[in-house]
């Protein structure tokens, strides 16, 4: 199982609904070929730094999850197939990178609070 990062970003016409349901369709995709969660987050709606599809926002996403390598070729499928999503990026994270992650987590977990 290797470690995984993904950032997509959405249609920003697409509904609170939409937006939800969609990445619910992702998460439920992941899940169901054997990858496990590790962290979700909702960057909400961001100003683009460039026009995507003429459009100059977006509703940002963040995945990190444990998937086989297998996976990713169908996920990257069905982001390519899936007409809301306007821009993905998927990193496999080596240790350094996890370590990051897990104390950018933790600092945002403490501003919450």
């Amino acid at each position: 199982m290797n470690n995984y990062e993904t950032v997509f970003i959405l249609n920003p016409v697409l509904s609170e609904t939409q937006v939800k349901e969609t990445v619910m369709k992702f998460e439920e995709f992941l899940t169901s070929r054997g990858a496990e969660m590790v962290a979700k987050e909702d960057w909400g709606l961001k100003k683009l730094a460039y026009e995507i599809q003429n459009k100059k926002s977006g509703f940002y996403h963040l995945f990190q999850f444990t998937a086989p390598g297998e996976v990713m070729i169908n996920l990257e499928t069905e982001f390519r197939r899936d007409e809301r999503i306007m821009r993905f990026l998927t990193v496999a994270l080596d240790k350094h990178a996890l370590s990051w992650a897990e104390r950018r987590r933790e600092k945002l977990k403490s501003k919450k609070a």
